[in-house]
């Protein structure tokens, strides 16, 4: 049996050996720069149809009334018509409308950016 004040004392195991060092892939923040510039445009275009929605309460009827409708082309085309330049999915159903911006970086999938709004 062995003591921890014995001189030649050695534990059964040494974490050092017994804890393999993990290795980290190298760094390249390209990606991300790009994801986060993309971002920023996905923002812009969210912006601009949050802007029109809160200021044009004729546009807000337009769209309602086309969803209410089940006109996906009108739905389509009114938000398009803001100026939105990103990729947008349309959802709705009864109670609101749910928008979700998504841009590409090197045909990769970098960023989405969702909005929720309630109608009802």
């Amino acid at each position: 049996m062995y003591y921890l004040n014995q001189p030649n004392y050695q534990p059964p195991y040494c974490y050092s050996n017994y804890w393999p060092i993990r290795q980290y892939q190298s760094i390249d923040p390209s990606f991300l720069y790009q994801s986060a510039n993309e971002s920023k445009k996905l923002m812009k275009d969210a912006s601009m149809v949050l802007n029109k929605l809160s200021d044009s309460k004729e546009f807000d009827a337009e769209l309602m009334y086309a969803a209410q409708s089940s006109d996906i082309v009108e739905v389509k085309r009114l938000i398009n018509s803001i100026g939105v330049t990103s990729d947008v999915d349309i959802n709705y159903n009864p109670d609101g409308l749910r928008l979700e911006f998504a841009s590409k970086v090197d045909n990769t999938d970098c960023c989405r950016l969702s909005i929720a709004l309630r109608w009802r």
